[in-house]
């Protein structure tokens, strides 16, 4: 409906000024006008009895690049793979002036900033196959951002890095240090660097020494494991990567705990050279994770609500146990070990040794480690 017509068929003149109100609510609804846009409308419809609305014309510049430059310059960053904007500009000068094409005189005067409000248009898009925009180098996330969820299921890894010191400007012995979250198991490698041709075949290593399957390796966002060498090798064994959350600092406190309670209790705070981690390893895989893994008692918490409905941990006497004896303690434990494992294996491996025996065998094997480290 015209808003002249609108006027006369109500003879809005006559109207009371409530009734005037609503008509000029419905005018400004329908046709979007400010207050003020309507009552000028208004007062010329009174003057001259009709509206003629002038309509708008929006300035606009000559343009300066056709379609024969938009799609020179579509053709040229599809021939370089899509090269950023300084680089196709670069490019486009190079064809003009080095090489003569005069066809390309125009669009070699382009601005980088201008290169991507063309890429926008409709004939760039239609003379290109595939168009994707510059990234400023940030690549595709690695890992997952999240706490594992192992509902008591063996197979979740907590992973971090010690270092054992610098001294005179020499770098010390690196500690991989890994536990799973529902048996405590835990196994320790040594590196003499943290690179990937060090540390992938120790990542390898390690994985491979539990006796069952390994399900998810949590990190914290330390670039030795959130990396893509890290994430591919994980990904080849069906292992799920995830990292620490931001302002959770309990995401990875079994781990720090294990770090001084075993590696530093162990092996200390002093400086070890780095070429003595073949040595270190030896000791690891020789006798210290038995010893760890069968014979060391650790503290399994129980959850309880409390009055406030607050969720607290409990370490009672009664729950502290081996991280073999948690094992055998889930049921149907059995599925979950690696194929050609048995728990009668492993119950030989718990038994031919005390743990006394067991404690004394790694207090030896310790003394003539640190024995040759000291000696040298």
């Amino acid at each position: 409906m015209d808003r002249g017509e609108t006027l006369g068929r109500f003879n809005y003149f006559i109207l009371f000024k409530k009734e005037k109100g609503l008509i000029r609510r419905y005018l400004r609804k329908i046709t979007g006008y400010s207050r003020a846009q309507l009552t000028r409308h208004i007062n010329q419809y009174r003057e001259e009895g009709q509206l003629r609305i002038k309509e708008y014309e929006r300035h606009r510049f000559e343009k300066k690049y056709t379609n024969r430059d938009i799609q020179l310059l579509a053709k040229t960053a599809q021939l370089h793979d899509s090269p950023n904007g300084a680089a196709l500009k670069k490019t486009l000068e190079r064809m003009a002036r080095e090489y003569g094409k005069e066809e390309y005189l125009n669009i070699a005067n382009i601005s980088v900033s201008h290169i991507y409000n063309l890429k926008k248009k409709v004939p760039y898009l239609r003379s290109v196959s595939f168009y994707q925009k510059t990234h400023k180098g940030k690549g595709k996330a690695i890992g997952v951002r999240c706490k594992p969820q192992p509902q008591g299921k063996p197979g979740y890894l907590r992973v971090d890095t010690m270092h054992q010191g610098d001294q005179e400007g020499q770098k010390g012995v690196y500690h991989i240090n890994t536990v799973d979250e529902i048996t405590q198991w835990q196994v320790i490698g040594a590196t003499a660097k943290i690179t990937e041709e060090y540390l992938l075949p120790l990542l390898e290593k390690i994985i491979a020494s539990y006796p069952y399957r390994i399900i998810n390796f949590h990190a914290d966002n330390g670039s030795e494991y959130i990396n893509r060498k890290v994430a591919e090798m994980l990904n080849t064994l069906l292992i799920k990567l995830t990292k620490s959350r931001p302002r959770h600092t309990n995401d990875n406190a079994l781990i720090e705990t294990k770090n001084g309670w075993v590696v530093r209790k162990w092996l200390g705070y002093s400086h070890i050279k780095r070429e003595y981690a073949p040595r270190i390893n030896d000791f690891y895989f020789g006798c210290f994770h038995e010893y760890l893994n069968f014979h060391r008692p650790c503290a399994f918490p129980r959850e309880i609500i409390d009055r406030k409905g607050k969720i607290k941990k409990k370490y009672r006497y009664q729950d502290y146990m081996t991280p073999y004896e948690k094992l055998r303690s889930i049921s149907d434990v059995q599925k979950y070990l690696k194929e050609g494992i048995a728990l009668e294996m492993l119950d030989k491996i718990s038994k031919r040794y005390t743990d006394n025996e067991m404690a004394q065998k790694v207090q030896l094997a310790r003394d003539r480690l640190f024995d040759k480290i000291v000696a040298a």
